[in-house]
Order: C-alpha cells, then sequence, then structure tokens
C-alpha cells in the first residue's frame, strides 16, 4: 500500500485528532495533507507544526491573521473561510478526505469531494441526514452534468456503528440482508426517569460512560438523537428504509452494530470503544492495519446485554424516524432545530427536555418540501435555525 495523503476536516476535534494519532502511527502509509478547524487557531497551529501539512484552513476568517502569525516562517499555506474548505477537499492532492466537521457545515466540502472523485472517510452524519438524497444521486450519476460524482469517488464510513455494518456487509449479497441492527450505548441517562431528565444540566450530558467524543455528538448521545441521526445515515449508506433498521441499547458498547440476513444469521463487529479502530479502517480499506492498540478481552466482560429503547423518555429518537419516514426537507429541518437547541442546552439556555420540544415544534410547524435541490436544503437549513434561535430567545416552545 502507497503513501496516501489525507485532508482532514476538522483536525481538532475528536475525530480529527484521533485520525492523526492513525497518521503518526503509520507515517510510511499516511501523510497529513490539508487540516481545517472552525476557530481553534492555537491546536491547529501545534498540528502544523508537528506534520508539516501542505496547509491549513481556519473556517473563521477572522482569526486568519491570528493562525498566520503563529505559522509564519514554517512554510505551511495558510486560507480561511469555507470556500477554501470546498475547495481543498476537491484539490488535486489529497487521496482520501476525512470529513470530520461537526454538523452541517460538513455537506458542501462532502459534495466538492465526490465531485473530484475522492474517498471520502466520512465522519460526519449531517451531511447523508441533511442531503442523502443529493449524496445517493451524485453517487449514482442521476444529476445533471457537472453534478455527479466523478468516477473513483465513493464513501467509507467512519462511525463505529456503520463501519461496523459496512465490516458485517463485506463478500456478502446486500438484497439477502434483512435488517441492520444499530446499537446505542444509553448515554449516561439511560436509567433516567423523565422527571429527572427534565433536571440534567449539559455537565450531566457531557459525562459519556464509554465514549470520548466531542460536545456536540455528547448532547446528542444522551439525547438519543445521535442514534436518530445514523439511522437516517444508515439508510442512505446501505440502501435500506427505517423499517429495516432496528435499535438495540447496548450499554457495554463492545457489539458496534450488526446485521442479519434472510438466513437468520447475524453478523457482528466487536471491539473496545476506541475510534481509532474504525478510522484506520476507512485509511485502509479494503487492507487492515497491523496494531497492538487496545485489544478485546472478551473475559473482561462476562455479560453483554442488549435493551430496547424507550422513545417515551428519549422522543429525539422517534422524531428522527418520523422525519425519515416523511422525507424531502423533514430531515433538514430536524437536524436544524436539534443542532440550534443542542448549542442553546449546552450553554445552558434551556433545559434538555426542551430540545425535544424545540426540533418536534420546528417539524409540526415549518413546511417540509419534497425533493429538494441542494440550494433548497440551504434555505431551509438557514429558515430553521433563525426560527429556532427566535423561539428559544422569546421561550416560545
Amino acid at each position: 500500500m502507497s503513501q496516501k495523503k489525507i485532508a482532514v476536516l476538522g483536525s481538532t476535534g475528536s475525530i480529527g485528532t484521533q485520525t492523526l494519532d492513525i497518521i503518526a502511527e503509520y507515517p510510511h502509509l499516511f501523510r497529513a495533507d490539508v487540516l481545517t478547524a472552525r476557530r481553534n487557531v492555537a491546536l491547529l497551529a501545534e498540528q502544523a507544526l508537528r506534520f508539516q501539512p501542505r496547509k491549513v484552513i481556519i473556517a473563521d476568517r477572522s482569526r486568519f491573521g491570528e493562525l498566520s502569525a503563529l505559522l509564519d516562517g514554517s512554510g505551511v499555506k495558510v486560507e480561511a473561510g469555507a470556500e477554501a474548505i470546498a475547495e481543498a477537499a476537491a484539490d488535486n492532492e489529497p487521496d482520501i478526505v476525512v470529513t470530520a466537521m461537526v454538523g452541517f457545515s460538513g455537506m458542501a466540502p462532502t459534495i466538492a469531494a465526490l465531485k473530484a472523485g475522492k474517498r471520502v472517510a466520512l465522519a460526519n452524519k449531517e451531511t447523508l441526514v441533511v442531503g442523502g438524497s443529493i449524496i445517493d444521486a451524485m453517487l449514482k450519476g442521476k444529476l445533471p452534468e457537472g453534478e455527479n460524482a466523478a468516477p473513483g469517488a465513493h464513501i467509507v464510513p467512519v462511525d463505529s456503528e456503520h463501519s461496523a455494518i459496512f465490516q458485517c456487509l463485506v463478500g456478502e449479497d446486500r438484497k439477502r440482508m434483512r435488517k441492520i441492527i444499530l446499537t446505542a450505548s444509553g448515554g449516561p441517562f439511560r436509567k433516567f426517569s423523565r422527571e429527572q431528565l427534565e433536571k440534567v444540566k449539559a455537565a450531566d450530558a457531557l459525562k459519556h460512560p464509554n465514549w470520548d467524543m466531542g460536545a456536540k455528538v455528547t448532547i446528542d448521545s444522551a439525547s438519543m438523537m445521535n442514534k436518530g441521526l445514523e439511522m437516517m445515515e444508515a439508510c442512505w449508506l446501505f440502501g435500506c428504509t427505517p423499517q429495516d433498521i432496528e435499535i438495540a441499547v447496548h450499554p457495554q458498547s463492545i457489539v458496534h452494530s450488526m446485521v442479519e440476513y434472510v438466513d437468520g444469521s447475524v453478523k457482528a463487529q466487536l471491539g473496545m470503544p476506541d475510534m481509532r479502530l474504525p478510522i484506520a479502517y476507512a485509511l485502509s480499506y479494503p487492507d487492515r492495519l497491523p496494531t497492538e492498540r487496545n485489544p478485546l478481552t472478551l473475559p473482561s466482560y462476562a455479560s453483554l446485554t442488549f435493551e430496547a429503547p424507550d422513545m417515551e423518555r428519549f422522543p429525539m429518537l422517534r422524531l428522527a424516524f418520523e422525519a425519515m419516514a416523511e422525507g424531502g426537507t423533514a430531515p433538514c429541518i430536524l437536524n436544524a432545530a436539534n443542532e440550534i437547541a443542542n448549542d442553546a442546552f449546552l450553554h445552558d439556555r434551556i433545559g434538555f427536555m426542551d430540545m425535544p420540544r424545540i426540533t418536534s415544534k420546528a417539524l409540526a410547524e415549518i413546511p417540509a418540501t419534497a425533493n429538494p435541490s441542494i440550494d433548497a436544503l440551504f434555505e431551509t437549513d438557514a429558515e430553521v435555525r433563525s426560527i429556532c434561535r427566535q423561539w428559544i430567545e422569546e421561550h416560545k416552545f
């Protein structure tokens, strides 16, 4: 396997930093070519000095001068803005684009990378949640000339659950798949009552029992919205419907997901809750990289348990199934409302159970349209965010 050049979009976040761990572990196989961050200038500069990429990009244009000063004389090119990130994703240099950006911001560079024929190691689930129909049509060559993915473009999932499903399907006829069993840890509030959930704070939600993730994803995990988003992403990645997906709460986070086939056989992928495993697989696929890091020792886990999710205590999961069933711009509305509510809860402006109230209100009161264009998705996203911010400001939910 020859050395691959990697563009890490969102290099200062949880997935991004762990991707750089893999690059550092296998320097003969991977080299950091482009690193980007939203606004964490200090860490991005530190990463640039260590990994010496061809260029770094800060999304927040107001931080360009600060980043340039920190990297003066380093030989690393400095750019700024969302447009520069999308352009870097389509650049001829990177062989693989890791989309580790959080939220809807990952959609434009993912589209750019696919149009350029890249392998996209997809860690940004919102891209498929919001624009799954567009991405699917791009990969199948069903859009107008110039809008489709270029030859060679493909997606390898990074999320541990989707990586597990992807691995379980290798060598199988997907038409023989009966259902996907998507596992969920249940988060820190798995056993909380509805009354207890009304009182929890962001600091409580950020204490995930198994995974080390960024704040947004950790809060989504606590509300189980993360599992709803993963269900929606799985539908597009693996060509199935919400009815084909079962959610199983698995507190130990050792079985990362399963696939049941028509003959009743169930294949599962197991491993320690360590995101570096699926990241390494996405970068090296179809190869597997040898490592002694964090092996699974089954005797340490005398009991692996599974239970059904409670969609009354965790209504975000139910809302995700409803939005996916409706289709059109409904998933976009769901995602935008959740991102605004998630951020408001993170900053203690609303309560934990206000997040599903706001998201439910958005789905009920903002009309969804069928078969949206890319421009329509961006317009819907902006409109929903504006409306939800106003609701929160006026406490009208």
